[in-house]
């Protein structure tokens, strides 16, 4: 049977011993340790929240149900076709939007009749 070499990296050492109940019970959290070195403000930044932060443009989850033929041109140009078809909806509507605000009539001036 081959014996296996000790990594000497995995065994305690004068510079890094294994840590005792004790040093566990001093511990503190990292922040903290840094607040009083650099002080607050670079704790403060340092610190972030769980998970990823939020996105400004926030995108909502729907079914929607396209011709088959529709889907398959905007999925043959590739990836990020969903993307171009949110881009062609946001361009019609809001495209249509600037159309039909050209194209009001305006309302007529007040009528003023003449003071006699």
């Amino acid at each position: 049977m081959k014996k296996i070499p000790i990594d000497p990296a995995s065994e305690p050492d004068e510079e890094n011993p294994e840590w005792t109940l004790e040093d566990f019970r001093n511990s503190r959290p990292a922040l903290e340790g840094i607040a009083e070195v650099f002080g607050q403000d670079m704790a403060d930044f340092l610190r972030r929240g769980r998970g990823r932060p939020p996105k400004a443009d926030k995108k909502i989850n729907q079914t929607l149900r396209l011709d088959a033929d529709v889907l398959e041109a905007f999925r043959q140009n590739g990836k990020g076709w969903q993307a171009r078809i949110n881009t062609v909806l946001r361009e019609h509507v809001f495209g249509a939007q600037k159309q039909r605000l050209i194209e009001l009539p305006r309302a007529p001036a007040p009528f003023n009749p003449p003071l006699v």
